[in-house]
């Protein structure tokens, strides 16, 4: 399923007007979709862009039914300045995290802050 939105999107962004741009030539594109539920894929372009995913079935309830797909895979591209951006992803039972030097990051927690939540943990109440 995922395979197939990310193609869609593929799709829609290779259907963009592209004005006197010629198209991206697709240099090597793989997939693989499996009974079990699991697949992967990968595509690198001409100008560097590289994508790739990988997911499974896998419990993530109580309940034999409570199935859910987790993935994780990456993209790469080249900024307009020259830096290659790189994004490294995963999608499970936790949500969408992603990481990429590129990426903003929260500053440290206060020590004060730090102290507390061990004082509330060691006190039983979160």
């Amino acid at each position: 399923m995922k395979f197939i939105i990310a193609l869609a999107f593929l799709a829609v962004a290779l259907a963009a007007p592209q004005g006197d741009k010629k198209p991206i030539e697709i240099i090597s594109s793989n997939s693989e979709m499996n009974a079990d539920g699991s697949y992967s894929f990968n595509f690198e372009s001409a100008d560097g862009t590289k994508v790739s995913e990988s997911g499974n079935q896998k419990k993530v309830g109580p309940k034999d039914e409570d199935i859910g797909t987790v993935s994780k895979g990456s993209y790469s591209y080249t900024s307009p300045d020259g830096v290659v951006i790189t994004v490294n992803w995963t999608a499970d039972e936790n949500g969408f995290q992603a990481t990429g030097d590129h990426l903003p990051t929260p500053p440290p927690m206060p020590e004060h802050v730090v102290k507390m939540l061990a004082d509330l943990k060691a006190a039983g109440l979160l």
